[in-house]
């Protein structure tokens, strides 16, 4: 009886991200509700070949809404509509994104129209509004996926880029 089992070698592994990339997700946190639609993509049919995890559908949902030129403002209206009426004390879960994108919200998180006399917003109430107006464009998720896999591919890019000069 034969049997197959894996064999490893040394020059088909995979090697490691340079050091300055592996760094490249900072924590954040999502309000449940977010959450829960986001864990709901990621275990979808649709989520194959890659599986996108849960940083690449954050990141995705950022990118996609900042695809707009209009995005701080949809940004601060969803917040002072709708995320502004929700308990303050809804759990959250602690998730991770890319950086570019969590770079993104930082600038946004910094700017004049989240700093005095306008209400302060906080990483996650900003991340948490993009995944809620990506929803509301589109319950599927199917435009998050898409936005996972260019995200990749430019991640990639920048890599490349990086790694050879």
């Amino acid at each position: 009886m034969n049997t197959a089992s894996p064999t490893t070698h040394p020059h088909t592994t995979v090697p490691p991200l340079p050091a300055a990339d592996q760094h490249a997700v900072v924590e954040t946190r999502l309000w449940i509700e977010e959450h829960v639609w986001l864990y709901r993509i990621l275990h979808s049919a649709d989520n194959v070949s890659p599986t996108f995890r849960l940083p690449d559908l954050i990141s995705a949902s950022v990118s996609l809404l900042f695809s707009h030129p209009d995005a701080p403002t949809r940004i601060f209206r969803y917040l002072c509509g709708n995320l502004v009426l929700r308990d303050p004390q809804t759990p959250r879960r602690r998730e991770s994104m890319w950086r570019s994108q969590y770079e993104l919200l930082q600038d946004l998180q910094r700017s004049p129209a989240n700093r005095h006399p306008n209400p302060k917003f906080q990483l996650d109430q900003l991340t948490t509004a993009c995944i809620a107006l990506c929803r509301e464009e589109d319950e599927s998720g199917n435009n998050i996926l898409r936005q996972a896999r260019i995200n990749m591919a430019e991640r990639t890019q920048h890599w490349q880029a990086s790694s050879s000069g």
